[in-house]
């Protein structure tokens, strides 16, 4: 079974940078296409990024591209989140979430999340 936590939430000012972290167990992580969601109050939850052992496959939304970028570690089994430039439309909880092997934009295909990390942008 997968099991992924997230951390590195937080409140930042716009303008300001967070990294979240999301460690990977149970599996074999260099397996695994890590995705990042978010969802903010009121709102569907929200694809901004995966990285497999591919890379990253699938263009970042508009909505952060430029902005957030996913990184890798195999060697601690973790995915990051770099946000920099955070702006008040970024709050939301994220989240985490896991799937073999190939990455996808896809919701549904998720069988695995982690419990989610709030971020807050806010002056």
């Amino acid at each position: 079974q997968l099991q992924l936590a997230e951390s590195g939430g937080g409140l930042v000012q716009p303008g300001g940078s967070l990294r979240l972290s999301c460690v990977v167990s149970g599996l074999a992580f260099e397996d695994q296409a890590i995705s990042w969601f978010r969802q903010a109050p009121g709102k569907k939850r929200e694809w901004i990024g995966c990285r497999s052992r591919y890379g990253v496959t699938f263009p970042y939304p508009e909505s952060v591209m430029g902005r957030f970028a996913i990184s890798r570690d195999n060697g601690v089994r973790t995915a990051y989140l770099q946000m920099n430039n955070l702006q008040p439309e970024d709050t939301g909880v994220y989240y985490c979430a896991g799937k073999r092997l190939v990455c996808s934009m896809d919701i549904e295909l998720y069988a695995h999340w982690g419990q989610g990390t709030q971020v807050t942008v806010s002056s």
